[in-house]
């Protein structure tokens, strides 16, 4: 049988050759939807997205996060959560469905009151594939999930440009998401033995809602804070400029997604196994760190240096003010992977009462700090975000530090040399890109090499510890138990 380090070595691969297709799809499908749809399409999305975002959490209610975290589950688990998810999903879209007209009253959009009633059948669909997804991330198996989620992504976003270029609008937008959770949902039903049964139980629920309290409560509370922007911009600024702020953010949620929710989706499972052992679980999650902001710091960093002229090649000209945006949330999502990581500490340990509390504390900041910087420009309340993730940064890591010693200061040294190799090869090539004035797919290409072989060619010279264990990983060496 295979240990948790070979699965979760395996798992990582799988899960991000997953992301990386799964992605690399989505990305190729914004740029070609960006040459037939204009910025006030994708203002209309931001302004329904965070309704989405809460009604998935809703139906999800913390439960399959409670799931994956138990080291046994049977059968009557599995079927009371998927009862429970159909069921509150049939509430909430009849409640969204009367809610839609209040909400295009508010932005003073009717076409919202129709776009949300449609894009919320989606959430019917998510709530088929919960359980199931969590069976296949409880068992490492990312591999059938690369079976599911592929195709899924290709045949909606074919259908998406088809639309946008037969001139539907944001309409292609909203047929993509709802098109896409249907086929992952029916190809789940396809690729899994597992069929649930009518069945539930109330002492399941007893006994999963300690924990999945906990975990809801912060979901919603969080998801609208991490969508306040997407909610407060289109309110205060025109829908151009929000539009461009939206398909900025669209960009950096991909990338984030194929960095770090591959390693987020890895280590909850793996270090679920290890929970009772603080010392493995240190030694794996310092690993996981080094792993993790080795990947995500360059990549964030280098996006950001060559934002301006990805725009001027890749996108039409309307995009072109997108730019500022994107580098300026590149910068800010850099500590993402150290509070996440962090966060899923506290939640293998148990400690969903804390995920809670310094939920809390980290809104209260980012309100805080939206609230000053929200009568200056867009660009000044991205400074803020970027302000504001520092900051949040210190609860997460003094808790975690409290449950497996591992001290803010060791894990700010782990981190601090890529962190510094990042900035200063991403300098090098913001600074080169206008001493050499050229452009053009070459000119973007030769600057993508050179910062990927400068910055690993550094990393093998200054012998970082971090370079040494992602060279683990691809040889199957990775240290997690």
């Amino acid at each position: 049988m295979a240990s948790v380090k070979e699965r979760a070595t395996a798992g990582f691969m799988w899960n991000f050759l997953e992301q990386f297709l799964s992605k690399g799809v989505v990305t190729l499908t914004t740029i070609a939807l960006a040459w037939f749809l204009v910025p006030e399409d994708y203002a209309l999305v931001s302004m329904l997205a965070v309704f989405i975002s809460l009604s998935l959490a809703l139906v999800d209610g913390g439960l399959t996060q409670a799931l994956i975290r138990k080291k046994n589950v049977e059968e009557i688990e599995l079927d009371t959560v998927f009862v429970l998810n159909i069921v509150i999903a049939v509430i909430i879209y009849i409640l969204v469905y009367f809610f839609a007209v209040h909400v295009a009253s508010f932005y003073e959009e009717e076409r919202l009151t129709s776009l949300i009633r449609v894009v919320s059948i989606s959430v019917f669909f998510q709530a088929l594939y919960l359980v199931p997804k969590a069976i296949l991330v409880r068992e490492l198996e990312f591999r059938k999930q690369l079976k599911i989620v592929l195709p899924a992504t290709v045949l909606s976003s074919a259908l998406a440009i088809f639309l946008a270029y037969n001139g539907v609008g944001v309409w292609a937008l909203i047929f993509q998401i709802v098109l896409n959770n249907a086929l992952i949902a029916a190809f789940y039903l396809v690729f899994m033995q597992w069929r649930p049964q009518a069945r539930f139980s109330i002492g399941v629920l007893r006994e999963y809602w300690g924990f999945s309290s906990y975990i809801l409560s912060d979901s919603l509370i969080a998801i609208p804070f991490r969508n306040m922007y997407l909610i407060v911009l289109p309110k205060y600024f025109l829908a151009g400029p929000a539009g461009l702020y939206f398909f900025a953010n669209k960009i950096k949620e991909i990338i984030l997604q194929l960095t770090v929710q591959t390693v987020m989706k890895i280590t909850y499972p793996a270090f679920s196994k290890l929970q009772g052992d603080d010392i493995r679980l240190k030694e794996g999650f310092r690993s996981v760190i080094l792993c993790t902001t080795f990947l995500v710091f360059p990549i964030m960093v280098f996006v950001s240096a060559l934002a301006p002229l990805i725009f001027d090649v890749l996108l039409p000209e309307k995009w072109l003010g997108a730019s500022i945006f994107l580098q300026l949330m590149c910068l800010a999502s850099m500590m993402n992977p150290l509070n996440a990581l962090n966060l899923n500490i506290m939640k293998v340990k148990g400690r969903a009462d804390l995920v809670f509390y310094v939920g809390i504390y980290k809104k209260v900041v980012s309100i805080l700090i939206l609230c000053f910087t929200l009568q200056f420009t867009i660009e000044i309340i991205l400074f803020g975000q970027i302000v504001a993730s520092v900051i949040n940064y210190i609860p997460n890591a003094f808790f975690s530090s409290r449950l497996i010693d591992y001290k803010i200061l060791e894990q700010i040294s782990d981190v601090l040399p890529a962190f510094l190799l990042s900035f200063f090869v991403g300098l090098l090539v913001y600074v080169g890109q206008y001493i050499v004035n050229f452009s053009g797919i070459f000119y973007l290409l030769f600057l993508m090499l050179f910062s990927i072989l400068a910055y690993v060619t550094a990393s093998y010279f200054f012998r970082l510890r971090s370079f040494k264990l992602v060279k683990d990983i691809f040889f199957s060496k990775f240290k997690i138990s």
